[in-house]
């Protein structure tokens, strides 16, 4: 394994600060975000592949309930924002997408998946105050649970 990847991410952790470009090459930083949102990172492989573009489609989907439990979403891959860009107007989707192109906050969080150079399935939710409130790393082929997700949120509220 690559000698630059953290050990993965554990609830109850600080969450590793970072700045990425969205899918309009806007700057986002994940601690301007404390103490006023949570935030869910969907880490997931790559832009237009068929598990992560029907689990977008539900993120995008299921964001008035994010939004009602007081939080944001961003879908993080290693895709360019250029990719990121194309493949949110093609699907509709509403959520940003952040750019890890240089593996950075994949590797990080302990979630970069080396045999495809990529990030690994997984969703990271991080509570107002800039700390892990829950891990799940999937299975690469398996779609990531909304509802499950959005129950946790709701412990955090």
């Amino acid at each position: 394994m690559a000698t630059d990847v953290a050990e993965e991410i554990k609830v109850g952790a600080d969450a590793p600060d970072f700045t990425l470009k969205d899918q309009d090459q806007n700057d986002v930083t994940l601690s301007d975000f404390r103490g006023k949102k949570n935030v869910v990172l969907a880490f997931y492989p790559l832009d237009w592949s068929p598990v992560c573009t029907n689990e977008n489609k539900c993120l995008t989907d299921d964001l008035p309930n994010f939004q009602s439990a007081d939080t944001v979403v961003f879908g993080i891959s290693t895709d360019s924002f250029f990719s990121h860009k194309a493949w949110a107007e093609a699907l509709g989707l509403q959520h940003r997408l952040l750019s890890d192109m240089h593996r950075t906050v994949c590797k990080a969080y302990g979630l970069y998946f080396e045999p495809l150079n990529c990030a690994k399935r997984a969703t990271v939710i991080v509570d107002k105050n800039g700390k892990v409130a829950y891990v799940k790393v999937q299975e690469i082929k398996t779609a990531r649970d909304d509802k499950e997700i959005l129950e946790v949120l709701k412990t955090l509220n």
